[in-house]
């Protein structure tokens, strides 16, 4: 519905903007915080602001004032005519990485509390003798045993102690932990043990915030169980002040609307259910720019990508294979196991802001540590002084020391080179030598995420396009593809805050699994139906609280050859469920996806299924973007002299936005916007589609 605020009548001096509603995505980078705003006409708006890494609301709210002054509004004016904000957020994640997450406590069966220590028994470096064991997030002394047990199909064997469970409380009474995760064995079969320890610890502890394992992965093997649930009691009290203020914040301002948080699936959720699984935000940024990949296949770009994302902090890079993000499931983040459904997004230590050092015997190192957003690389005259890929660039000509942010920052370019040239003077090249080795090297970085991305997983980057965005991404890219063989890269024109408009195109998400330990193969087709219609009932009741609309489900299962130790993940979208022998169908889905990823199947083997899932979907309105006019070939605004591997050259500057569609250019040549640069090297054709994006030709072999 079209908010009062819509019919009042303009102000005189002021605009009131066409279709007066608007639906805002922001995503918090570790050095920008970008704000982007379609308006019911398809008109699209992009804002930034520096994130604020100490209270990331302060930024998120500045970025708003910034996106209401493009629009000619206040930011109250700009809210009461919003209809949706969907936010993506590094809280979760920051927490993990830099080890700020809240003091907490684990309950668990007596006799198992080192599960999360011991882990799984592997190292990640299996054969690096001097590797230390990883630091738990619950301090042993705060792992406490409770008396009870129950069987592996959910009998119980010993009955909840109360004794036993108070001590344990009183212990972290004392301890004044702010979270507590309760991981009890078997409990994914019969969660009331995990439940009736919970209601124990809310009435002794009303301001902890308390994580049952059964509630965040009702699902077998233990040490995943137990570590994710420990990580969302660990990000939890975070992730709920943080968000707690958003609001408080937005409200205070004159916003009225739902406020959505992306999760690490690529799909949103009400504030509370964000708050509640806060360890489902751990990839919650990385997340908008892989739906923004799959709207973008969807309007005409392709089905095969990969997302190269290139910010100031880290470089995020993930796979839209036929038109569907790859998602995955045991990701680590910050050392820590979270067994979630999530997007398959490689991070790699290189952004804008990373730090150009001298690595061991001396030789020139990038990354991974950042000079973020404070000081920020030198040449932002905030007092940083160590050379980063952004004064390097900026060295290399590739950027507009006055046209940076649109002009709304002046880089100091004398900064930059005197950065480069201290670093250069430890090597003993020339500074120019030097920049260029800094650009070269965080290619090669990049590269080799890439094909952790692709070659690793069985796939050839070859058949793929580089869909290149984030801030830095544009002055990358070709060189990226040229090192890969890929032959075609694309930019879109609101590459700098791409993933903030992803958010806007996708849906609400709900995602629940179930394990099932039956012996001697699958279960009767009766059970079969019977545990994924439940599913389904549950995740639709689930969905029917947040969206009144259309809801989809997508049923999948985890299964295995009964010998594996490993289970594959098995689409069940083709199954006819009321179809005869239902247990046949999902056997031969098997047989068909492990020959898909393995190029083999064993027909005459055993097959388990291990975990039922279901995703239940809620189709949130979209709103048409508008694509661009037609019109005469704009003329370059001017040359820069740049460098390249052949020397200097002159290079031609156009402006991004004034590009007509179909309009050609040939590299070298730079591209450029407020927020976004496109280096175009040597033998690369351009050619700007009327959707939106630079649609480049890059050559083999080059």
């Amino acid at each position: 519905m079209t908010p009062p605020d819509c019919l009042a009548p303009e102000e005189p001096g002021r605009r009131r903007p066409a279709g007066c509603t608007y639906r805002i995505g922001i995503d918090v980078g570790g050095t920008f915080t970008d704000v982007v705003g379609i308006a019911g006409d398809g008109s699209q708006t992009l804002a930034k602001a520096a994130s604020t890494p100490a209270d990331q609301s302060e930024g998120v709210i500045q970025g708003l004032r910034n996106l209401a002054a493009a629009l000619q509004l206040t930011l109250g004016e700009l809210l009461q005519q919003t209809l949706r904000i969907v936010h993506g957020t590094t809280v979760a994640t920051n927490a993990l990485l830099e080890r700020k997450g809240a003091r907490i406590g684990l309950l668990t069966t007596e006799g198992h509390r080192d599960v999360i220590e011991m882990r799984e028994g592997l190292k990640p470096e299996r054969y690096d003798l001097r590797l230390p064991a990883p630091e738990p997030l619950v301090p042993r002394r705060l792992r406490l045993g409770v008396r009870e047990r129950l069987r592996p199909d959910g009998r119980e064997e010993l009955p909840l102690d109360p004794a036993s469970l108070q001590a344990a409380i009183a212990r972290l009474r004392e301890e004044k932990v702010e979270g507590v995760a309760i991981g009890f064995l078997h409990s994914w079969a019969a969660p009331a043990h995990e439940h009736a320890a919970a209601a124990a610890v809310a009435a002794a502890l009303p301001d902890a915030f308390v994580t049952c394992s059964a509630d965040v992965l009702p699902q077998i093997k233990e040490f995943e169980r137990f570590s994710t649930a420990a990580v969302n009691a660990y990000v939890g009290p975070v992730v709920s002040r943080y968000l707690g203020r958003l609001a408080g914040r937005l409200e205070a301002a004159g916003y009225r609307g739902p406020l959505f948080v992306i999760l690490s699936h690529g799909g949103v959720a009400p504030l509370a259910e964000a708050a509640r699984l806060a360890v489902g935000t751990a990839l919650s940024g990385p997340a908008g720019g892989v739906a923004a990949a799959v709207a973008l296949a969807e309007q005409g770009l392709g089905q095969d990508l990969v997302t190269f994302d290139m910010g100031g902090t880290s470089t995020d890079i993930a796979l839209v294979a036929g038109g569907e993000a790859t998602l995955g499931r045991g990701r680590s983040v910050g050392g820590e196991r979270i067994a979630l459904e999530s997007l398959d997004i490689v991070t790699l230590g290189a952004g804008g802001g990373s730090v150009a050092h001298l690595g061991p015997g001396g030789t020139l190192q990038v990354g991974p540590r950042s000079a973020g957003a404070v000081p920020g690389p030198a040449c932002y005259g905030q007092g940083g002084t160590e050379p980063t890929v952004t004064d390097a660039n900026l060295v290399l000509g590739y950027l507009d020391a006055g046209n940076f942010l649109g002009g709304a920052r002046q880089l100091d370019r004398a900064a930059a080179e005197r950065a480069v040239a201290g670093l250069a003077g430890r090597l003993g090249i020339a500074p120019a030598a030097c920049a260029a080795g800094i650009h070269d090297l965080v290619n090669a970085r990049m590269a080799d995420g890439v094909r952790l991305a692709t070659v690793r997983r069985g796939v050839d980057p070859r058949d793929f396009a580089l869909l290149a965005f984030g801030g830095a991404a544009g002055l990358h890219a070709t060189a990226v593809a040229r090192e890969l063989g890929l032959r075609r890269a694309a930019v879109p024109l609101f590459a700098a805050g791409l993933s903030a408009w992803g958010m806007l195109h996708t849906d609400l998400r709900y995602e629940l699994s179930r394990s099932v330990v039956t012996p001697g193969g699958l279960p009767p087709d009766a059970a079969l139906r019977d545990l994924f219609d439940g599913l389904e009932a549950e995740g639709r009741a689930r969905m029917a609280g947040w969206h009144g609309g259309e809801v989809v489900a997508r049923r999948a299962a985890d299964m295995r050859y009964g010998e594996q130790v490993f289970e594959i993940a098995v689409p069940l979208d083709e199954i006819d469920w009321q179809g005869a022998d239902l247990a046949g169908q999902i056997r031969a889905a098997f047989h068909a996806r492990h020959r898909a990823l393995f190029t083999y199947d064993l027909p005459e083997e055993e097959v388990v299924l291990v975990n039922a899932r279901l995703a239940a979907t809620g189709l949130l309105p979209r709103q048409a973007v508008a694509g661009r006019e037609g019109g005469a070939a704009a003329a370059p605004a001017g040359t820069r002299r740049i460098r390249l591997a052949g020397g200097e050259v002159a290079a031609p500057v156009h402006r991004f936005e004034t590009l007509a569609p179909d309009q050609a250019i040939a590299g070298p040549a730079i591209v450029e916007s407020a927020t976004t640069t496109v280096l175009l090297r040597p033998g690369d054709a351009a050619r700007m589609d009327a959707r939106g994006w630079l649609e480049i030709a890059v050559p083999a072999g080059g």
